[in-house]
């Protein structure tokens, strides 16, 4: 970082600052690194997380750490919780009474027609630590114990005095952009007065750690990600943390009823987790216990000037079915591409408001699938009002929602504005603002995804043989509007960068024919397709990026 004199104080430069440490924060962190754009991340903890919490990380945030390079760290990082699958409801775990609210994310192995990616249960504690390190390889100035203090905008950046917790020690720090993730009660999005909409609170639990050698006997081979108990005077949620003796209990908290934490004791959390699973002398060790807060909020716009909001200063959701981690995960995937296409000069500065318009629809869309889901598992604790989480939440399952939603307005030319962002079903037939179809595929002899592709840079897929006129335009489109961008034809002929698996149609997967092109962007969404061929193809492709990337 350059060191400078600004206002008196020895502070530093950085094209983005980051403000939170955790897991939204670190996976920006994360992928603003792989793109190479330098930055700050401050975190006023002292390290990641101790406490094993948000494992489930579905499969389109797996997609996009597939891409980052991660993927296989954090299976590792996840491996004691590989064989654990469904959500069971019971009275108790003695016996065989209970009701499997589903057995098995993926029954059958169908996701794989989808993605090449599939679903991890890896606990916070686990997965921050993978992703501290890479972010840190890849050359992210990452400052634990140091806690954002204030900070300005003006024209060409954010002016932010940060304090070291450990030393005492101010620092001015200057960049273009500031990112805020600095969860729920985000200081950043107070001091922009940005307002919340949504229902608010839902319910509050108090989560609670223990040991018990003699539980796993009791569960035997229920191996499940999270067991709803509903025993009515002690209910609650148990969730294994190695399905040996680390367990995680969610006991229903009731602070509108006066309720306070403290009284929570160990002698409390004991009993009502021994009344839970049906045995009286179960052995409990309570090793920590924190509070958490149900809620569904959703901010009134996630960006002011040159700051923007990503994960739970964005947005809260319940934690039935992990949307809010993942939905803040996918938000600094979708904001890393666009602060690097700014900062790169290849876009212009109109590119960073699509991030509102295209992230804020979805989670506003997630949220409510998220209440909806706690209806139907009934979480304890909440107590919904009559008729919430009816039909209507329960459309087309939980895939629509992790891989089907879409970007009907911001950077994508043609999308449809007339289709709801999360559809009744999953339809990913390379659409304008959905996410591209996932094909396997051959390049120099190595079989990838084609999600594989779109990282870095644009890329325009078209077919080998025939004229080449699309190829051609991209190589001539990059050049004059100086824009990375990757064009690959796919077929069996000499000319062709990539070759599709045996049986597989690229261009009727896109919903183009084999004289279309479709323009894919780096996150992985498409931009725009021409289903035919073009009368003037240079002409068509350069409109579409300069219309995307605001070149105008």
């Amino acid at each position: 970082m350059n060191r400078f004199e600004g206002t008196g104080e020895v502070g530093h430069r950085t094209p983005v600052l980051i403000v939170g440490g955790s897991l939204v924060g670190l996976s920006t962190s994360l992928f603003l690194g792989r793109l190479g754009v330098p930055h700050t991340l401050v975190e006023r903890h002292s390290g990641t997380s101790v406490h094993p919490r948000g494992r489930g990380n579905n499969v389109r945030t797996m997609e996009v750490f597939r891409t980052a390079g991660v993927q296989r760290a954090i299976q590792e990082a996840a491996s004691v919780l590989s064989d654990n699958n469904g959500i069971l409801q019971a009275p108790s775990l003695v016996g065989d009474a209970g009701e499997w609210l589903f057995k098995e994310i993926d029954p059958g192995g169908g996701l794989a027609r989808f993605s090449p990616a599939g679903w991890c249960l890896c606990s916070q504690n686990n997965l921050e630590p993978v992703l501290l390190e890479r972010a840190r390889e890849l050359g992210g100035d990452l400052r634990f114990s140091t806690e954002l203090m204030s900070f300005e905008q003006d024209g060409d950046g954010v002016v932010a005095q940060v304090k070291s917790r450990e030393t005492g020690e101010h620092t001015t720090m200057r960049a273009e952009y500031l990112v805020a993730a600095d969860g729920p009660r985000s200081p950043v999005r107070e001091r922009l007065g940005i307002a919340q909409n949504g229902p608010g609170d839902l319910f509050h639990n108090v989560s609670v750690t223990f040991r018990s050698r003699g539980l796993a006997g009791v569960v035997g081979d229920r191996r499940f990600i999270v067991c709803y108990l509903t025993d009515p005077g002690a209910d609650g949620a148990l969730l294994p943390v190695d399905n040996q003796e680390r367990w995680v209990f969610h006991a229903p908290w009731h602070p509108e009823r006066g309720e306070t934490l403290e009284e929570f004791t160990d002698e409390r959390c004991r009993d009502h987790i021994r009344r839970a699973v049906g045995v009286p002398d179960l052995d409990v060790e309570i090793t920590g216990r924190a509070p958490w807060h149900a809620a569904e909020r959703i901010a009134e716009r996630y960006a002011d000037r040159r700051v923007f909001l990503v994960g739970d200063s964005a947005h809260e959701m319940p934690p039935t079915g992990a949307f809010g981690s993942n939905t803040g995960i996918q938000d600094a995937h979708n904001l890393a591409w666009k602060l690097s296409a700014v900062l790169g000069g290849w876009a212009g500065p109109g590119l960073l408001a699509s991030y509102d318009a295209e992230r804020r629809p979805v989670a506003e869309a997630t949220s409510a699938r998220a209440s909806s889901r706690s209806v139907e598992h009934s979480h304890p604790g909440y107590a919904p009002d009559p008729g919430a989480g009816g039909p209507a939440g329960r459309k087309g399952g939980i895939l629509n929602v992790v891989l089907g939603y879409r970007y009907p307005r911001g950077a994508v030319v043609d999308g449809d504005g007339t289709q709801p962002v999360v559809p009744d079903g999953l339809r990913l037939t390379g659409e304008p603002g959905t996410r591209s179809p996932h094909l396997w595929l051959e390049r120099d002899g190595e079989r990838i995804s084609s999600l594989d592709l779109y990282e870095r840079s644009l890329v325009l897929l078209s077919s080998a043989g025939g004229t080449g006129a699309w190829h051609t335009a991209a190589g001539r489109v990059a050049r004059r509007l100086s824009v990375p961008l990757d064009s690959y034809r796919i077929g069996a002929g000499p000319d062709a960068e990539l070759s599709p698996a045996a049986g597989t149609d690229w261009a009727e997967a896109h919903g183009v024919t084999a004289e279309g092109a479709v323009l894919v962007r780096p996150d992985g969404f498409v931009a725009w397709r021409s289903p035919e061929a073009s009368a003037d193809p240079e002409t068509a492709l350069r409109e579409a990026l300069t219309a995307i990337l605001d070149k105008g």
